[in-house]
């Protein structure tokens, strides 16, 4: 599944493929806006660990559910 987290005064957003489900990431939202806790962590397709201030996310968009693309190229 696709994230996108928006981080309050980075230029940029921070896209992953997430294992994680929809309801997953959005409890885990949830924590961090309520202050349950202190940092927002997912767990990226790769394994990878994404670690956000909860007091500095502006945004999380959950996309969904990705389809593996095989090939070489888009038709």
């Amino acid at each position: 599944m696709e994230v996108k987290i928006g981080v309050q005064n980075a230029p940029r957003e921070i896209v992953i493929e997430s294992p994680q489900t929809a309801d997953e990431v959005e409890n885990a939202v949830a924590k961090a806006l309520d202050g349950t806790a202190k940092l927002f962590t997912l767990t990226d397709e790769h394994g990878r660990r994404i670690i956000v201030p909860s007091d500095r996310l502006a945004y999380v968009e959950i996309g969904e559910q990705a389809a593996r693309k095989v090939g070489f190229g888009t038709v």
